[in-house]
């Protein structure tokens, strides 16, 4: 899913209105992906090529050996370019990896936004990354202290109600607006 450019631009005049609003630095990172995943289609490539000359081996012992391994390179070939189609290769990477890339990357911003910001008035981030369906706040701790984790994880909450129903642009405006309004 991409963003056209008049949800963009209502994205970042939402973020202009919540730093005017607030004393606090407000940014918005919007990641198709956190990572490109290259290994995964390769690594499943070579695990269903490996199953299919054990099933040569075991179906057909008297199979010549550079005809097996013939058989064996093209299940491998075939398998690592279909499953290198995006959708296949996102469900094809574990949960638990799709979530700490994505946090590994939203830290990241945040330390590039708002932490080398050279205003250094505070800030937060709001975060999602569509290929792995993952959204966070992240804020400095000033911030963090006086909002607390209940107002982030309700914005979150409404935020994923939106982006559910396909309403990705409404629910990145409204959480701004929200992040703005507890700040």
């Amino acid at each position: 899913m991409q963003l056209s450019t008049q949800d963009t631009s209502r994205i970042h005049a939402a973020v202009a209105a919540a730093e005017a609003r607030t004393q606090v630095h407000a940014a918005v990172s919007i990641v198709a992906a956190s990572d490109r995943y290259l290994l995964f289609p390769l690594v499943w490539g070579a695990l269903l090529s490996l199953v299919a000359g054990g099933v040569l081996a075991v179906g057909w012992p008297y199979l010549p050996l550079r005809e097996a391994f013939a058989i064996e390179a093209i299940v491998f070939v075939i398998f690592s370019l279909l499953l290198d189609w995006w959708p296949l290769r996102l469900l094809l990477v574990p949960r638990h990896i799709l979530r700490r890339h994505a946090q590994t990357l939203a830290q990241r911003e945040f330390a590039a936004r708002i932490l080398a910001s050279s205003e250094r008035k505070g800030g937060v981030l709001f975060f999602v990354s569509l290929g792995e369906r993952y959204a966070e706040i992240l804020a400095d701790r000033d911030t963090h202290a006086r909002v607390g984790t209940t107002a982030w994880n309700g914005i979150l909450a409404d935020f994923t109600a939106a982006a559910g129903q396909r309403r990705v642009a409404d629910g990145i405006v409204a959480a701004i607006e929200a992040c703005s309004s507890v700040i």
